[in-house]
């Protein structure tokens, strides 16, 4: 994320945006954002998934640490969640989210995406 790099923008502002999103995704199935935090988010959710097929108490307390509280499920709901995408995606060795570009925005001119599970 070349952008957030910039005055202003601090590694705690971009961790904590990214694990907002990953628990976005997670909840929800899909959020819309831009191509850059979406391609950078989509890494970190891969990852989530990824440990929560492994199901061994550290991984849980690994996601749990990543994950954050979202409007409509805590972190604890999110894991129960996980459970269930990682019960789906058991044979599949990564490659759990996708990126579709939606286009420019219009008050801005940003690229925005979708980023959705599979």
């Amino acid at each position: 994320m070349s952008y957030v790099n910039k005055e202003g923008k601090t590694s705690e502002w971009r961790n904590m945006v990214i694990r907002q999103q990953a628990s976005d995704v997670i909840a929800y199935g899909r959020i819309t954002t831009t191509i850059t935090k979406a391609k950078e988010t989509q890494r970190h959710v891969d990852r989530i998934i990824t440990l929560a097929k492994e199901n061994t108490l550290a991984s849980k307390r690994k996601i749990l640490s990543k994950l954050l509280d979202t409007t409509t499920s805590t972190k604890e709901e999110l894991l129960t969640k996980l459970a269930d995408i990682a019960k789906k995606n058991e044979t599949r060795n990564g490659g759990y989210t996708r990126v579709l570009k939606l286009g420019k925005r219009r008050g801005d001119n940003t690229e925005e995406a979708i980023l959705e599970l599979v």
